[in-house]
């Protein structure tokens, strides 16, 4: 199983953002992550130096949002929803996207429900409840 480090995920995240400033070729990963990457140019100054991005410090205390944290998320859903699993995920995120108008607010709502499957996980020490996650994307959809 692929476990990247923090200072891999921020150095995919600053190549991707780089090589599509210097129209290279990206890797299939590459160009989803440019893609979400394009939807949050709030994050641009945060991808631009890779020394930097990897020296931030993105705690709760300081208050600011992490956009490595975010995109790879982003990341995550869309290789659920793209392969469907946990299964039923996919067609929980349709409606959802359908309710919204909008398939990037739907994968923000699923953020939610798939941090508090994290968290509940972690909490009590079992494996994440796959259908737990998908009741509560279909919750937000209805």
């Amino acid at each position: 199983m692929f476990n990247p480090s923090q200072h891999d995920v921020r150095r995919f995240f600053c190549e991707a953002y780089r090589k599509q400033r210097n129209n290279e070729i990206l890797t299939p990963l590459e160009a989803i992550a440019r893609d979400w990457i394009m939807q949050h140019p709030e994050y641009s100054g945060d991808l631009e130096e890779i020394e930097a991005a990897l020296a931030a410090d993105y705690s709760v205390e300081r208050g600011q949002a992490n956009p490595f944290l975010h995109l790879s998320m982003h990341l995550s859903i869309a290789e659920q929803i793209s392969i469907d699993q946990p299964p039923g995920i996919r067609a929980a995120f349709q409606a959802l996207a359908h309710k919204l108008q909008s398939e990037h607010e739907a994968h923000h709502q699923i953020m939610e429900c798939l941090g508090e499957m994290i968290w509940n996980s972690q909490r009590s020490g079992l494996p994440p409840d796959g259908a737990a996650y998908i009741e509560c994307v279909k919750r937000r959809s209805r």
